[in-house]
């Protein structure tokens, strides 16, 4: 069963109840009012608003401005008062690329991101041979601004950066503290979110750069062809994995752990509800890799093996545990909300405090060396 199924009751009633409140929202920005004014735990004054109109409507400079997106930036802020970054309302257009993304096909440049607790955009991730690689953008990069602009909503800033095969987009990057400016051409991107080899006669490695709707059965084949050579003990490497279908994490999770509780989804009552695996596991000796930039999905996946005896070896991870749904509006716009918050089997908070590794490396990018994986390689000896 898939996690985004599997709250579907949860989010029938919240869309009932969201689709309500920002449906009135929508005819206060655009000027329908009902002569009432929208109070209690909204906090929304239409007179207020319809005072701000008149005053727009009469002395504001320019008369070209779009008022849908006015209205659309007025739900924007309206989402943004929650303070929760990963919370965002999205137009029709923003939606359909967000759900685009999680099918492992686009059109773009290839990179990933996280939004930082100081709301920097640093890049985790970058698809081999895409614009952005061979442009020489890399893991830790921060990314300033796109067509010269900053959006504090991490969605509206990848909707902005993805667009139509063929088109520019031009960003300015912070690289090694120096800024530039690079001009890249989108193309149409396939991630391959699996990637496996032998590292000698009997290790084997698989990476998983993210997790999108093919990960589970990709990782799964992988991991048999791994077995079929001759593979005795295996590095999973989740470095640099942004996260993304928790579902496919879960499917991996399946491939290690026996019978029982992979992770826990807590609401906003404090109710659990249990995500379980099946029983039979690979009989390969495993290490995971994760490092800083090992987020969300990655992390449900990284706890749930550390908790059932698996080491973890490199950097803390980014400390992402928790779950958005997203809520479809009648108009094709959406609204994604923070709904879960997840722990380990063990019942571990991962949200802001991360996966701690049991064996602390970190990888020095002045030497050619991989000194994490040399290490994982070590553990398994």
């Amino acid at each position: 069963m898939r996690i985004r199924k599997s709250i579907f009751v949860i989010c029938l009633v919240c869309t009932f109840i969201i689709g309500a409140l920002l449906s009135a929202i929508a005819m206060i920005a655009l000027g329908a009012g009902t002569g009432g004014a929208l109070k209690g735990d909204a906090g929304f004054d239409e007179k207020k608003l319809d005072e701000i109109n008149a005053y727009i409507n009469k002395y504001y400079l320019w008369d070209d401005y779009d008022k849908q997106e006015l209205a659309d930036n007025a739900y924007r802020g309206y989402v943004a008062g929650l303070g929760d970054k990963y919370s965002a309302y999205m137009t029709k257009e923003e939606y359909e690329s967000y759900e685009t993304s999680s099918l492992g096909t686009y059109s773009g440049i290839g990179v990933t991101f996280e939004m930082t607790d100081t709301g920097e955009y640093v890049i985790i991730a970058v698809t081999k041979d895409s614009p952005a690689d061979r442009a020489g953008l890399v893991p830790d990069d921060k990314i300033l601004e796109v067509d010269g602009k900053f959006y504090e909503n991490s969605d509206i800033m990848a909707t902005n950066i993805r667009g139509e095969k063929g088109t520019e987009v031009k960003l300015k990057i912070l690289h090694d503290e120096e800024e530039k400016e690079v001009t890249l051409v989108r193309e149409k991107i396939t991630q391959d979110s699996v990637e496996s080899k032998m590292l000698d006669d009997t290790t084997g490695y698989i990476q998983i750069t993210q997790f999108i709707e093919s990960t589970g059965d990709d990782f799964s084949a992988a991991l048999r062809d791994l077995e079929k050579q001759g593979a005795q003990k295996l590095v999973l490497d989740l470095r640099n994995n942004g996260g993304g279908l928790v579902d496919d994490a879960i499917a991996v999770a399946d491939e290690f752990l026996d019978e029982g509780v992979a992770c826990y989804v807590q609401d906003r009552n404090g109710e659990t509800e249990e995500y379980k695996v099946t029983d039979g596991k690979t009989d390969l000796d495993t290490v995971v890799l994760v490092n800083q930039n090992s987020a969300s999905a990655s992390e449900i996946l990284s706890a749930a093996m550390q908790d059932n005896g698996y080491q973890i070896v490199g950097e803390k991870t980014f400390g992402k545990g928790i779950i958005q749904t997203s809520f479809v509006l009648p108009e094709g716009d959406a609204l994604k909300l923070t709904i879960l918050e997840y722990l380990s089997p063990d019942k571990h908070k991962v949200h802001e405090e991360g996966v701690t590794p049991d064996v602390k490396v970190k990888d020095d990018e002045k030497t050619e060396e991989d000194e994490q994986l040399e290490k994982a390689e070590e553990l398994l000896k």
